[in-house]
């Protein structure tokens, strides 16, 4: 019988994933695009999840996503972790532009994207919120917490918690559903109209300090 594959997350906080937000205009039309880059996935330490990413794990992933782009591959991501593997599009906020190795880690660059998510994470960042991000991806885990067999999916952009339990469920999704409803408008409003983003920054920060 054949090793049955895991869906495996893993989350780095702002400090650990130490992401960096630059700012560049784009070559044609000269509007700036956001970027962040940083730490993607660690590789041969034991994480929170007591779970241990071996180097050439971690290599391999990396080498396989750089393929994909080359070969223009588009491979974007979301904000928040969902539990599945799948894609939503509607909630694509960025997408991976490169990843590279660094010693024994992944590390990526992504572009924040003018989709309704894309401009709550750019709303975020204005405010100073730090962000951190979270791996998506499918592997064997054996009794010691070792993976094999990787493969890196995506990865998302999430809040600086390490630790997902940290946000009650019921909590989160009863303030979502006050609220998620204006603030998913304002989000595809500030595409389309200078003015929304203030408005938008105030609904965020209203939902997060209620939280």
């Amino acid at each position: 019988m054949g090793k049955k594959s895991s869906i495996l997350t893993e989350w780095l906080t702002p400090v650990q994933a130490n992401c960096l937000y630059e700012s560049a205009p784009d070559e044609e039309t000269g509007k700036k695009k956001l970027y962040m880059k940083g730490i993607f996935i660690q590789g041969a330490v034991k994480n929170h999840n007591d779970r241990i990413y071996p180097v050439q794990e971690i290599r391999k992933a990396v080498d396989s996503v750089t393929d994909k782009l080359k070969n223009e591959f588009t491979i974007c991501g979301e904000a928040d972790h969902p539990e599945e593997l799948t894609i939503n599009l509607q909630r694509v906020s960025h997408m991976i532009t490169e990843m590279w190795m660094d010693g024994n880690n992944g590390m990526g660059k992504l572009q924040v994207l003018e989709t309704p998510m894309g401009n709550i994470i750019k709303v975020l960042i204005d405010s100073g919120v730090r962000l951190g991000v979270s791996s998506r991806g499918v592997g064997n885990v054996n009794d010691n917490g070792i993976v094999s067999d990787y493969e890196l999916l995506t990865v998302d952009i999430v809040s600086n918690s390490s630790a997902p339990n940290a946000y009650p469920k019921p909590v989160y999704e009863s303030r979502l559903a006050k609220r998620g409803r204006i603030i998913s408008d304002l989000a595809e409003a500030v595409s389309h109209d200078p003015k929304a983003r203030k408005h938008l920054h105030k609904e965020l920060l209203d939902w997060i300090n209620k939280l």
